[in-house]
């Protein structure tokens, strides 16, 4: 948290010079806190209310301040040995390949029944950086494949 306040302190001058604009990446647990990550968690309620915050402040001087939350992506943190799909999978007694292709989009209620890509993710980050995004400002873009359900 304290890197995007940092950051963004630094950057803050250029971004007003050029009406910039600025993503932060979020996460779904922002909305949906699980008890194993509450420290991940809250962080990114704080990040995601930071962006809001600074939207407000800098919008009527030209900068644009959004974020981008995540759900379940096929990172190294689900992939990479030892990481969570193998936990989860000595957990259940399953593969790593069948808690990443089924278990996590089952269990996590994911509409389009897959984990999110990396390029995904960056796709939204680089719109929301662009021209075409030029009225869009204050807002947090849930990326998740329709795990949370629009109310």
């Amino acid at each position: 948290m304290l890197s995007a306040v940092r950051l963004t302190r630094a950057l803050l001058p250029a971004l007003l010079e050029h009406s910039g604009a600025i993503v932060n990446v979020s996460s779904i647990n922002a909305r949906l806190p699980f008890p194993m990550v509450v420290d991940y968690s809250a962080h990114k309620a704080a990040l995601t209310n930071l962006t809001t915050a600074l939207s407000e402040e800098f919008a009527p001087q030209g900068v644009r301040v959004n974020a981008v939350s995540p759900g379940p992506v096929r990172t190294p943190n689900w992939t990479a040995d030892g990481r969570l799909a193998d936990s989860m999978a000595a957990a259940s007694g399953v593969t790593r390949d069948q808690v990443l292709d089924e278990g996590v989009p089952t269990n996590m209620g994911i509409a389009l029944g897959r984990m999110g890509e990396s390029h995904e993710i960056a796709d939204a980050v680089a719109f929301l950086l662009s021209p075409q995004a030029r009225w869009i400002t204050g807002t947090d873009l849930v990326i998740d494949g329709g795990t949370i359900k629009a109310a």
